[in-house]
């Protein structure tokens, strides 16, 4: 029975990745031209539907009963991830989410650069490589031909993106375009030519991106730019939730489902994220009290917006913060964790030309193998409004052992099915980031009030994402008045507390995920710490949260309570 649902996880594995072309391009892999193509249309997402529903009824056949426990375990995690799915390909939700294929926050023309250049190395190994990376490119021009189509569905459906986040796009692909083609990333896949590469090959690829980028890479932004800002701008809506638009209340609970893995109802959301703003007022209070500040929480929080005393010197003194950080971690990491990551982690900068539309800091994943490092990515663009503050606590969740952590050991255990080692959801990946967070207590981190102060801000940034993200989508709240409620509540600067509500107005319910995921988390350490006393081991219970890839939250909860009552049972 175990080997037929194996059997089941392979062929499913390999039947959806060949049916997920973005998904291989961010992994650095060559897709086929025929379905490169189809990226951005109704093809592919019906063609993904027969693959879903085909697993589903051959999973169906297999007596879970008649499994191991590990089996078991990833049965039911494919179980709801194939309904999960399922919900999200069914044809109503693609009408109102296949015809908005991307925006400012989850950006493919922003993030497409990138993509082309692997600027890593780590998937241009040889000259087919290299053949394939500028066939993508040559193929750019049908790719957003499609997403052009699917735009163009949405405007005469009433299904479009606000005006705010079409307007950040097209600022997205000016700041692309401003740069020459022959100093572009589209060129990067050049240096990485193998040696032994002959003369004659080397000028035909050079010629070849030349051209490419030149006459197929930069018009096809140039085009898509024009539909954006003449076309589709004009026909985009003033509001910014998802109430506004035909079948939005229902989308926004299919999308906090599936990021939560949970139903959950939106005032529901809304009631608790109040109760922990509460909360974490009254720790900040104390906090602001050990900085020597005395007066209100809300003028303190003016204060930390224009005090120097809590913002860098400059960028290098940022990246020095964090640098500084990652060493502590690395010493402090074997006390709280079995097992560590094999895969090196990168601290850099954003890229000049992403880093006005991107937050504080973000992770990106590395290669299995470690040819290619996770990075954490933190932000200097107008450097001098950032926050000394959150430097441990970002590092936390972005870098190890939040993000970083999680990530590569779900991918280094080859012992997972793909869908464990490389799927997962919003709020286990980042609940458990958020959860990471809350280890720099147990690591003395926050003894200095300062670091204390950013974890608090950014917890209450967490919570205030339950109050903000419902609001903007089931309560009517305008951006100005998401916004004003984040400054009035946070020390948030207002370049980054804009910069949160227009990704909330991007990618409705995904925001919820971080505080549900940790609250979560949180309540299942202090099941087991109560249960088992003197038993219970920190590193023990982290090895049992990460040691099965990104769980459902369900699922998650069910693994631990049947390891506490492992736990309990007497030895003999």
């Amino acid at each position: 029975m175990a080997d037929r649902l194996d059997r089941l996880f392979a062929e499913d594995s390999r039947a959806q990745q060949a049916l997920d072309p973005l998904g291989a391009l961010v992994r650095g892999e060559a897709v086929p031209h025929d379905l490169l193509i189809q990226t951005f249309t109704p093809a592919l997402a019906e063609r993904q539907r027969v693959v879903i529903a085909h697993s589903i009824a051959v999973l169906a056949a297999i007596d879970r009963s008649a499994l191991d426990p590990a089996h078991q375990l990833s049965y039911d995690v494919f179980a709801q991830t194939l309904a999960d799915q399922s919900a999200i390909l069914a044809p109503a939700a693609q009408a109102l989410t296949g015809v908005q294929p991307f925006n400012h926050f989850m950006g493919f023309p922003v993030e497409f650069p990138e993509m082309a250049a692997t600027s890593e190395g780590g998937s241009l190994r040889t000259t087919v490589d290299i053949e394939a990376r500028l066939e993508l490119e040559r193929t750019l021009p049908v790719l957003f031909d499609n997403a052009i189509n699917r735009f163009r569905e949405g405007i005469a459906s009433g299904v479009v993106e606000p005006r705010l986040t079409v307007a950040s796009m097209v600022a997205e692909i000016d700041a692309i375009l401003a740069g020459a083609p022959d100093h572009s990333l589209f060129m990067t896949p050049l240096r990485h030519l193998p040696r032994q590469t002959s003369a004659a090959t080397r000028a035909r690829f050079e010629r070849g991106f030349a051209l490419a980028t030149r006459d197929d890479v930069y018009p096809a932004y140039r085009k898509l730019r024009a539909f954006l800002a003449d076309e589709y701008l004009p026909a985009a809506r003033q509001s910014v939730g998802l109430s506004a638009i035909p079948g939005g209340t229902g989308l926004y609970r299919l999308l906090i489902h599936a990021a939560t893995t949970l139903d959950l109802d939106p005032d529901a959301v809304h009631q608790t994220g109040l109760r922990e703003v509460a909360r974490i007022q009254g720790e900040m209070v104390e906090v602001q009290h050990e900085l020597g500040y005395t007066g209100s929480l809300h003028d303190f929080f003016e204060v930390i917006r224009v005090d120097p005393r809590f913002h860098p010197k400059s960028a290098e003194e940022l990246g020095q913060g964090f640098r500084a950080a990652g060493d502590k971690v690395a010493r402090l990491a074997p006390r709280y964790f079995l097992h560590v990551p094999i895969t090196p982690l990168l601290i850099a900068p954003y890229p000049e030309y992403r880093a006005r539309f991107e937050a504080g800091g973000s992770y990106s994943e590395g290669m299995p193998d470690g040819s290619r490092p996770g990075i954490f990515w933190y932000n200097t663009y107008d450097w001098q409004h950032r926050f000394m503050t959150g430097v441990t606590t970002l590092y936390l969740h972005e870098g190890a052992p939040g993000h970083h952590f999680q990530i590569s050991l779900a991918q280094e255990n080859a012992d997972l099915p793909d869908f464990q080692r490389f799927g997962g959801n919003s709020a286990y990946v980042e609940g458990w980031a958020l959860y990471a967070e809350t280890l720099g207590y147990d690591m003395g981190l926050y003894r200095d009030p300062m670091q204390h102060w950013g974890t608090l801000d950014d917890e209450m940034l967490r919570a205030m994402r339950l109050v903000v993200d419902t609001g903007l989508h089931t309560r009517a709240w305008t951006r100005d008045q998401a916004i004003a409620y984040m400054l009035d509540n946070s020390g948030i600067g207002r370049i980054d507390a804009a910069a949160e509500v227009d990704r909330y107005i991007a990618n409705p319910g995904q925001a919820l995920a971080y505080k549900i995921g940790a609250m979560t988390i949180q309540r299942l350490r202090d099941e087991a710490r109560t249960a088992l006393g003197a038993r219970f081991d920190i590193r023990a219970f982290h090895d049992q949260v990460l040691n099965s890839g990104a769980l459902p939250l369900p699922v998650l909860e069910a693994k631990i309570h049947r390891w506490i009552a492992d736990q309990q049972a007497p030895v003999g």
